[in-house]
């Protein structure tokens, strides 16, 4: 039996579970060896499979001779994703599994034809209706599903590379079937490039003998035209009226610049001889022969005129003599000038006459040579015709050469080559008797634990009751007459919310309640932080030894990193003389009081990260008038710490209530000396005024389970 009643809240208990799995693991061993040796057994009866694989390489090949520029611009689509796609689906077609089939002839082998041998599951399946009869398929059509099922083609990840796999049961055929495949695929390729290539060659036969007729046609058409329009072709690709009309325009640009500059030659020559100046600057003049030498002789007779004067008079004969000389050499070279002058203006007069000629031949060639490009507009589109119908047969010529160097079967190699032949494997890949033993072995051990813990979950052996919900035991009666012996209690100093009680003589205690590690200070340290609890108000109905264990509260939350402040409400100041470095520090009454700042009142715990509020030095009396203030107090203190701990000593119910407006705060009954009477009497109390979540705190540092929320 359990030991639960169906009333209580139970939990799973593991160790029950565990226990349970151990008292039975010889079972256990043997289902597992059990399930192990099946798995072997029938991994072993399992015909073994076999498994090989042949890589194809897609890459652009072509011949050695062929055309660089044509294999760059072949080679893009073979980087495409969708293309490998299609190769894959190109291996797996009907067509190449077929020539394997046939070339390998694996319709004689049963492998591929089971339909043949049947089955007895396969025969009560068909006559069930429940499976298609085999048989009714063709021979072919059953070796060609039977090839399929072992074959797996996939593109690699990341590649160009087709993977082609093939299981049997035959490590032969394993890795024959891939070399075939990959044989075929290449095969079929390369056939389909010469036959693409025989089929240009027939088509571009005709179609060049046809281009060839049109060429000749255009170029004697060109040719026809050109004789009857008079267009003969020259050197600058123009025709010949504009060949001369270039020729007289340059040639009459010529003759104009000679005219020009012969009267400009005239003019400086007439200007000089009008203005008597020395005509010896003049360049027509200095480069005439004869009027260097008259210049020449004018000079010498100066030069004698001049020695002469300086020893004869002007009228000696001698120096009239050579006067007179000088005259006539004078009158020689003005003659010569006019003579000069003349020549320049008839050299102007001849390019005048020149240039009117070329201008006359110049008009008349204006009229041919628009009449020529007339004339022109139709022979251009005459030879653009000859050209276009000209570079289509050499386009043609080309095609049918470069395709006709191809029509070898080594010179078309297909656009794939195999990187790796499948080789015959030695160990089959399935199936794989260690991981399937190991696999079966874990399962079985699995199963047969779950199996043993569910029936100790259905039988009730493996729950328990939840803290709180134990079997009731014997009434309290009872263990207070069997307890220990009793021992006295410590004073009580009156709480700061209550009035001073009367102290009582010491009296024979009952015997504590049993089983106090439920109640410890770390189980309900555990309890205060699973249920998140902002607020706890700790009542120590005994005393000074109910405050100290509500330190040691403080300090084991601070410990596993709580955010706890304790407030010192008690009549004694206890909590502050354990914690606290300063008896007379800021505390509770002076915050009340208005003798100190809210930050003034916090302190440190000297023995732990908890912080605490002492009592104060103020009057307690005066300090409890301004007691609705705590309230505030507190909720300021809840926004800033993970917990708020209000140790109020030998507090009642009704001092209790001034501190808290709401009910749903924990009471802790800090009892170290667990008596049953104050216990129950304390818990009745609150329970009455409002309080449900009472909690009892034993003191006795064992740690235990959870506390419930309300003990009783």
């Amino acid at each position: 039996m359990s030991g639960v009643t169906g009333n209580q809240d139970v939990d799973i208990d593991l160790g029950q579970l565990v226990r349970a799995v151990w008292a039975r693991r010889l079972k256990v061993v043997a289902v597992t060896l059990i399930g192990a040796g099946v798995a072997f057994a029938g991994a072993k009866m399992i015909s073994p499979k076999y498994s090989a694989e042949t890589r194809l390489l897609i890459e652009q090949r072509a011949p050695a001779f062929a055309n660089t520029q044509s294999n760059d611009g072949n080679a893009g689509p073979l980087l495409d994703e969708l293309n490998i796609a299609s190769q894959v689906q190109l291996l797996q077609s009907a067509d190449i599994i077929k020539q394997v089939i046939n070339s390998e002839k694996l319709y004689e082998l049963p492998e591929f034809d089971d339909a043949v041998n049947g089955s007895a599951l396969s025969d009560i399946l068909v006559a069930l209706h429940i499976k298609k009869n085999p048989l009714e398929n063709p021979p072919e059509e059953r070796v060609i599903d039977a090839f399929i099922e072992r074959l797996q083609v996939y593109q690699v990840p990341g590649s160009r590379v087709i993977g082609i796999t093939f299981t049997s049961k035959d490590p032969k055929i394993a890795a024959r079937i891939p070399n075939a495949m990959a044989n075929v695929y290449l095969a079929t390729q390369s056939g389909a490039k010469l036959d693409t290539n025989s089929e240009a060659t027939r088509w571009l036969e005709p179609e060049i003998e046809n281009l060839r007729k049109k060429v000749n046609d255009a170029e004697q058409k060109v040719a026809e035209y050109r004789a009857k329009h008079g267009l003969l072709p020259t050197n600058g690709g123009s025709n010949f009226p504009q060949q001369q009309l270039n020729d007289i325009s340059v040639e009459l640009t010529r003759v104009r610049g000679e005219k020009a500059n012969a009267e400009a030659r005239a003019q400086s020559v007439r200007n000089a001889l009008a203005s008597g100046e020395a005509s010896d600057t003049l360049p027509d003049i200095m480069s005439s022969q004869s009027m260097q030498r008259l210049k020449g002789t004018e000079s010498g007779l100066q030069s004698q005129i001049s020695d002469l004067s300086t020893s004869l008079l002007n009228n000696h004969p001698k120096l009239k003599s050579l006067r007179a000389q000088l005259a006539d050499i004078k009158t020689q070279i003005r003659q010569e000038t006019q003579k000069i002058l003349a020549s320049v203006e008839g050299e102007a007069k001849v390019a005048g006459l020149r240039a009117a000629e070329l201008e006359r031949q110049s008009g008349t060639l204006r009229a041919n040579s628009a009449q020529a490009g007339e004339d022109e507009v139709g022979l251009n589109a005459l030879q653009r015709e000859a050209n276009a119908q000209r570079q289509l047969l050499e386009t043609y010529l080309a095609r049918y050469r470069e395709a006709a160097s191809r029509a070898d079967s080594n010179s078309s190699p297909a656009d794939a080559r195999i990187v790796s032949r499948a080789i015959e494997p030695v160990d089959p890949y399935f199936p794989k008797v260690v991981p399937i033993v190991v696999v079966a072995a874990v399962a079985t051990l699995v199963m047969s634990a779950i199996v043993i813990m569910l029936a100790e979950l259905f039988s009730g052996r493996a729950l328990r009751p939840v803290d709180g919900s134990v079997e009731p035991a014997a009434p309290i009666e009872e263990k207070t007459q069997a307890a220990a012996a009793p021992k006295a209690k410590r004073d009580v100093k009156p709480s700061m919310l209550s009035a001073p009680v009367e102290e009582e003589p010491a009296q024979e205690a009952p015997a504590p309640l049993e089983d106090e590690s439920e109640f410890s200070i770390s189980s309900v340290a555990h309890y205060l932080t699973s249920s998140r609890a902002t607020l706890a108000v700790a009542i120590s109905p005994t005393g000074d030894d109910g405050s100290a264990a509500t330190v040691s509260l403080a300090r084991a939350l601070a410990d596993v990193g709580q955010r706890v402040v304790l407030v010192d409400m008690t009549g004694s100041g206890y909590p502050t003389e354990l914690m606290g470095d300063d008896p007379n520090a800021p505390g509770v009454t002076d915050l009340l009081c208005g003798a100190a700042a809210f930050g003034e009142t916090i302190h440190g715990d000297r023995d732990s990260d908890a912080h605490l509020i002492p009592q104060g030095i103020s009057d307690i009396r005066q300090a409890m008038r301004g007691a609705d203030r705590l309230s505030l107090l507190l909720d300021a203190l809840s926004s800033a710490y993970d917990l708020v701990i209000v140790e109020c000593g030998a507090a009642d119910v009704a001092g209790v209530s001034r501190l808290t407006r709401s009910k749903d705060v924990e009471i802790i009954l800090s009892m170290p000396d667990v008596i049953e009477e104050e216990f129950v009497v304390a818990m009745t109390e609150f329970e009455k005024a409002g309080y449900q979540r009472v909690v009892l705190m034993s003191g006795d540092e064992t740690i235990a389970e959870d506390l419930p929320r309300r003990a009783a």
